[in-house]
């Protein structure tokens, strides 16, 4: 089976892990994830600029980590990214910001990224409060 994900929650949240836990699972069982897409709050989970206490679990590490491992395409809603300060390189030198905050791996892009897996994929799944 092809899954598309939706991650709308910041990593902190219970959603967040959830989707996670997901993903890790459904390639355990040898589905293929065809595009983790991060929406809203979700955009987080890109940020470099998240600090996790040292007695939490750094759930964005996780995600980039998991991502990583597995070679997933990783989208940040670029629209949703940029209105909570999240920004690529190329986008803090368009907004003529200091510094960029996006981690690799994952890709600012438009809800068209989002359109396209849902239309690929088998199964759409989201997580988180919207």
């Amino acid at each position: 089976m092809k899954f598309a994900i939706v991650v709308f929650s910041a990593p902190h949240s219970p959603s967040s892990r959830r989707a996670l836990r997901f993903a890790q699972a459904a390639l355990s069982a040898h589905h293929e994830i065809i595009r983790l897409f991060f929406y809203q709050d979700g955009v987080h989970n890109g940020s470099s600029s998240i600090v996790t206490p040292q007695d939490e679990p750094d759930w964005a590490n996780q995600w980039a980590t998991f991502i990583q491992q597995n070679q997933l395409d990783s989208v940040v809603c670029i629209s949703a990214a940029l209105r909570r300060g999240i920004l690529s390189e190329s986008e803090a030198h368009r907004h003529g910001r200091q510094g960029a905050n996006l981690l690799e791996p994952w890709q600012l892009s438009g809800l068209g990224q989002l359109h396209e897996a849902a239309q690929t994929a088998d199964r759409l799944i989201c997580f988180g409060d919207t």
